[in-house]
């Protein structure tokens, strides 16, 4: 069975405060990339989590967003009496240097309006900063464990779409390796015509038949695919058993697809034919089809 790389995977968290979206996504990739988007009171948890992704999702280019939205705001806030004090201070220092018998009345009114001339003054309110909560983590944790089950199933559905691309492109390079099976033998015998004929032309008392006979063999097992169709057939057949197998294979088929070139290529540089070069040609759009393929799965 086999998975594809590409996947998605999402989980929403409501929770008292805040309610959190968590977004995973998957592509192609060679190795294992992983991009984390997390609140920073939380980035002490990053290695864990690349530890996680890397665990259960093992390749590709990873994304993973946690994205919070406040519902509610438990008391944010609070003043800030060290500043509340210091202008206060001021406030007086400058009381006693202003004030005369003939403005006490003024001063009065003055005190009256203090505390909240103090609360409009500047950095007088602060606001509390988000501290890492464990109890909400381990929400979160638990959440994108869900979303990570969530992806790995899109894999492994669009695994089943790969497998039977895949499968049925590997069994047409079969069906065309069988085409050209006929062609190949009835070329054997027209090369051995045209050798016999050429040969007929030659005066042959000045030539050595035993080493005649050496290189005519030689030549026509170079001529001869026979061993390169039994290969390719061996790795078309190995292929599909592997892509069976438990995953991850991918890297694997890709080896194994490699080899089936090799043979095609082989092939196709021994057909002196026209129909096996059109057979040939087939057999290698097929196999590229194939390695586009094997570059989306696990």
């Amino acid at each position: 069975m086999i998975h594809s790389m590409t996947g998605y995977g999402k989980h929403e968290l409501n929770m008292k405060y805040a309610n959190f979206t968590i977004e995973l996504k998957s592509l192609n990739s060679k190795q294992l990339d992983t991009n984390i988007k997390i609140s920073s009171i939380y980035r002490d948890k990053e290695i864990d989590l690349r530890n996680l992704l890397s665990k259960k999702l093992q390749r590709g280019k990873i994304e993973l967003s946690v994205w919070k939205e406040k519902v509610e705001s438990p008391f944010k806030y609070c003043l800030n009496t060290t500043v509340i004090k210091d202008y206060y201070k001021q406030i007086q220092q400058l009381k006693k240097e202003l004030g005369t018998k003939e403005n006490m009345l003024n001063m009065k009114s003055f005190e009256a309006d203090l505390i909240p001339s103090l609360l409009k003054m500047p950095d007088v309110i602060q606001k509390e900063e988000d501290k890492a909560d464990e109890n909400e983590w381990n929400e979160i944790i638990n959440g994108i464990d869900i979303a990570i089950n969530n992806l790995l199933q899109y894999r492994l559905d669009e695994g089943v779409k790969l497998e039977e691309d895949v499968s049925s492109r590997v069994n047409k390079i079969n069906m065309l390796l069988n085409q050209i099976s006929p062609f190949a033998e009835e070329r054997i015998i027209n090369i051995k015509r045209s050798l016999s004929e050429k040969l007929a032309e030659i005066d042959n008392k000045n030539i050595d038949e035993n080493r005649l006979e050496q290189e005519l063999i030689y030549y026509l097992e170079k001529q001869d695919i026979t061993e390169e169709q039994v290969r390719l057939k061996t790795h078309l057949d190995y292929f599909l058993e592997v892509i069976v197998s438990d995953f991850p294979n991918g890297k694997k088929l890709g080896f194994i697809a490699q080899e089936i070139g090799r043979e095609i290529n082989t092939v196709g540089s021994k057909s002196s034919n026209a129909n096996m070069q059109k057979i040939v040609v087939q057999m290698k759009d097929e196999l590229e089809k194939i390695k586009e393929q094997l570059l989306n799965i696990l």
